[in-house]
């Protein structure tokens, strides 16, 4: 079983990390740099979205197997930039590898901040020169680093844990992400917005690929804060091997931990949405299928009048079933079961498609149960064994001004 650990990405042996300030950004730090000793297994989930940033479009037909380091600005997406920023892209890889004497295949880069606007390669490179010189494996250079990604974020989302093998090898995860605002992410493994850094000294081949898609699947691809998926989602997941474990691919403790961790940045990135003010939890179970329980989870945590709902404790449910009716999954309105959960306050609000209460002092019971940081609601279809879980925030209105003001 994984123990959680005070630690991030240098937790791993033979990880280091960087996070500067290049100039990009005014006074905060915007550059940052991750580095393993030796080449690492690489699983890579990109953004499903049709426009990609030039990063994304860069790291997708290289396809390296292998990475040594990765890149990262914030404060300039290179998106929608043209030819101009796939150069700009390679340039980042290029300068990296130089200053770390190794082959750009073996350099991954991700951006993110405003779209549209081109980089100011002055400033980037000079970054990097500085980053490569930092490197260090701390919890100090963890923090540097986050920082260095985090654009409207408000808290670093990190998490480590170390767990053994079957093999009986103690080996050790660290997670990094970024993230608050443009977020449903899709990402799909060979195909604000999330930037997700995992690294492992366990020992994983290529074949994980597919599992990672799982784990993603089930995880990052399980939060929404807005519906709006970002033309640079990337989620980079390291393992270096420096362990000496067997190889860990079908490691039932290995997989159980990572999916923790990821369980974890998820669970971090809707509560630190843009203005959200409460997390937003949604359990469905009882659902046919798999694809169903997903679907179920993701409509209602993306509709704005049930995300109103909760900033304002009212106690509408009518709003989650309309959501639930539109989402495609398929259920009995007759059997559909539905509880909120808040705090220490656990109600039921629908059971056999009719309400449970229906006086004023039991309106109140769910008030209270949504008037709590955060809201769990549980859906039971009652028509299979399948559940998901997702994780999303409610609508304020700092969201509405953080956007409404973003590029100015």
């Amino acid at each position: 079983m994984a123990e959680v650990i005070d630690g991030g990405v240098t937790t791993p042996q033979g990880f280091k990390a960087a996070g500067v300030h290049s100039g990009v950004k005014y006074r905060s730090l915007d550059l940052g740099l991750l580095y393993s000793d030796v080449p690492a297994t690489a699983c890579v989930g990109y953004t499903s979205n049709a426009v990609k940033a030039a990063p994304v479009q860069v790291m997708m037909k290289e396809n390296s197997p292998k990475l040594q380091a990765v890149v990262v600005n914030s404060g300039n997406a290179n998106a929608l930039t043209g030819c101009r920023g796939i150069e700009d892209a390679i340039a980042m890889k290029n300068a990296v590898a130089t200053g770390l004497g190794i082959d750009p295949k073996m350099v991954g880069v991700m951006s993110t901040g405003l779209i549209g606007r081109f980089m100011d390669m002055h400033k980037i490179k000079y970054g990097i020169s500085k980053a490569t010189l930092s490197l260090e494996s701390s919890r100090e250079a963890d923090d540097l680093f986050a920082e260095s990604m985090m654009t409207t974020d408000t808290t670093k989302k990190e998490c480590a844990v170390r767990v053994r093998l079957t093999d009986g090898t103690l080996v050790y995860i660290g997670a990094i992400s970024k993230g608050s605002g443009m977020i449903e992410p899709h990402m799909r493994v060979l195909h604000g917005t999330t930037l997700s850094l995992v690294t492992t000294d366990a020992t994983l081949s290529t074949n994980f690929r597919e599992k990672w898609q799982n784990i993603l699947d089930d995880s990052i691809n399980m939060v929404s804060v807005d519906g709006d998926q970002s033309t640079n989602d990337t989620c980079i997941l390291l393992a270096n091997g420096r362990s000496s474990s067997k190889c860990a691919d079908d490691d039932p403790e290995f997989i159980a931990a990572l999916q923790f961790v990821m369980n974890n940045i998820a669970h971090s990135i809707a509560k630190d949405g843009e203005g959200a003010s409460k997390l937003i939890q949604v359990q469905v179970i009882g659902a046919e299928c798999k694809d169903d329980a997903r679907k179920a989870v993701k409509t209602i945590i993306n509709s704005p009048l049930v995300k109103s709902a909760i900033f304002g404790s009212d106690p509408n449910y009518g709003r989650i079933m309309m959501a639930l009716g539109n989402s495609g999954c398929k259920f009995n309105l007759d059997n559909v079961r539905l509880t909120i959960k808040g705090g220490n306050v656990e109600v039921p609000i629908l059971d056999s498609g009719a309400p449970v209460f229906q006086d004023e002092r039991s309106v109140e019971v769910v008030r209270m149960a949504m008037d709590n940081k955060e809201v769990t609601i549980i859906v039971d279809l009652a028509v299979g064994d399948w559940s998901a879980t997702g994780w999303g925030c409610d609508l304020t209105y700092d969201y509405v001004r953080i956007n409404a003001e973003y590029a100015t």
